[in-house]
């Protein structure tokens, strides 16, 4: 599995966490993409956003997800112009937000969130929910943004498999990636098995279900102990290894630095086995069939 991930070769000398953290997967569309990220969800300051994100960079994190709700798309572009990397090595994520699917202005929206981000493109752009009605006309918007050459790639955000079956018939390019709420006590199997048969690649937020009960599973604390390892760190392995993109968020250095220590070691087929079997279908957050936002 990890040789398939385009990660570093696990045997004998373990890769170091940069060279880990720019592990990519290739995106339907040829575009790479970092597996692993740092989200900046709940972070509505730009300061402490561009802190966090200048953090995550020296570490040699690539990967930065953002979005127009989170009202940090500034501080985003702010530390990620200052960074002194050349714009090609971070990838950037943002995504449109309901209220403008609903309206009709993604194009709009699109052009504001560039203004603020202060960059000359983006590398991926995602509908943020799935707004009734709205799925095929919001997705011919999308394409023809990316059509413009200022989008690396657009995809798509809590969409479950009847939101695809209804955007895919008529659409002419194939959503790159699906971002949904995944964790072992959420691992929405069947939607995961559809997007890998169509080459759509799932991102995972909320990896860690926002700190919540994952993290004092009896289960996930055994395995953590016998590598030496926080539950945090085993669960955001099992992403990878799963083959799901992951962006945990955080703002404390020492939180960004330890989620990023996942490249010195490998969880055995029992050990993912045992993840496997945590799911409960247990959602954390808005369900996309009846959220009201």
């Amino acid at each position: 599995m990890v040789k398939s991930m385009n990660f570093p070769h696990l045997t004998g000398t373990f890769p170091s966490v940069a060279v880990g953290l720019k592990s990519t997967t290739k995106l339907n569309n040829g575009v790479l993409m970092p597996w692993f990220g740092l989200g900046v969800f709940q972070v509505p300051d730009d300061a402490d956003a561009a802190k966090a994100i200048r953090t995550a960079l020296d570490l040699g994190y690539r990967h930065i997800d953002t979005a127009a709700l989170y009202r940090n798309e500034r501080g985003v572009g702010q530390a990620v112009r200052a960074s002194g990397l050349p714009r090609s090595e971070i990838f950037v994520t943002t995504k449109v937000w309901n209220d403008d699917i609903r309206a009709d202005r993604i194009e709009a929206a699109f052009e504001e969130s560039m203004r603020k981000l202060g960059l000359d493109y983006l590398d991926l752009y995602l509908l943020h929910w799935p707004i009734k009605w709205k799925h095929r006309s919001a997705w011919l918007t999308m394409e023809k943004l990316y059509r413009t050459g200022r989008i690396k790639a657009i995809g798509v955000s809590n969409y479950m498999i009847p939101h695809l079956e209804e955007l895919l018939p008529t659409a002419e390019i194939l959503p790159a990636v699906n971002q949904i709420e995944f964790h072992p006590y959420l691992q929405s199997k069947p939607l995961h098995q559809y997007c890998r048969a169509r080459d759509i690649r799932l991102t995972a937020w909320s990896p860690l279900m926002q700190a919540g009960p994952v993290l004092k599973d009896p289960v996930l604390t055994e395995i953590a102990k016998k590598h030496d390892k926080s539950v945090a760190q085993i669960v955001l392995r099992w992403d990878l290894q799963l083959g799901v993109i992951t962006i945990p968020k955080s703002v404390h250095a020492q939180r960004i630095a330890e989620n990023a220590a996942l490249f010195d070691f490998v969880l055995t087929t029992e050990e993912m086995s045992a993840i496997d079997a945590l799911d409960r279908n247990e959602r954390h957050d808005a369900d996309p069939f009846t959220f009201k936002f």
